[in-house]
């Protein structure tokens, strides 16, 4: 995910996203390449004495210009942006709450409101759902895809629970010590593929 998400070079090989070479670009480029791409962390690194509305603007930071992003930091910018991603994710009335009065599951659904409120081409999530019960998970998944779907995004997850990969995804990749085990349609995953 770093390696999609253009944080990390490979040491070996190569790695086009979204039809470009990274590191062959421009910082202003390569910029406007990782303002296409949208990452949804484990646990967001999102200031703990900031609102949620700002969090949820800093998702256009990187395709505003300076004075805008400058000013939604003072003024949020747009407000009905932010609380439509919200109502989503069922979150609406946290919308100007400190992101440290928040629990885990909450700043992972602030995240993914964030991501939303990018609209990148690429969404890529690293557990996104770990700190939520099952329900939650399933809900929260389920508006990811939505959302990739509607905007013909392309979404990569990485997930422990195999049972809302194997629930959502159309595609399953396992890895195991660092390397790929299978490459399967989530059709063809058994359990004994499961247990090897």
């Amino acid at each position: 995910l770093s390696i999609l998400a253009t944080a990390l070079k490979p040491s070996q090989g190569t790695a086009q996203i979204l039809g470009e070479h990274p590191w062959k670009l421009s910082k202003s480029s390569l910029k406007l390449l990782r303002s296409k791409i949208g990452l949804v962390h484990q646990a967001p690194p999102i200031p703990p004495r900031q609102r949620v509305i700002t969090a949820i603007l800093a998702g256009r930071l990187g395709q505003w210009p300076l004075w805008k992003s400058i000013l939604s930091l003072v003024y949020p910018v747009d407000i009905a942006g932010p609380q439509s991603c919200l109502e989503r994710l069922e979150l609406t009335d946290k919308l100007f709450d400190r992101c440290d009065c928040l629990s885990g599951g909450q700043l992972q659904r602030v995240g993914v409101a964030r991501v939303m409120y990018q609209e990148p081409q690429l969404i890529l999530a690293d557990e996104p759902v770990s700190a939520m019960d099952p329900v939650l998970s399933d809900q929260t998944i389920g508006v990811l895809i939505e959302e990739a779907h509607k905007r013909k995004a392309t979404l990569v997850a990485s997930l422990h629970a195999v049972d809302i990969a194997l629930r959502w995804f159309p595609r399953i990749v396992g890895i195991r010590d660092g390397q790929v085990a299978f490459d399967l349609p989530s059709s063809e995953v058994s359990e004994s593929i499961l247990r090897e």
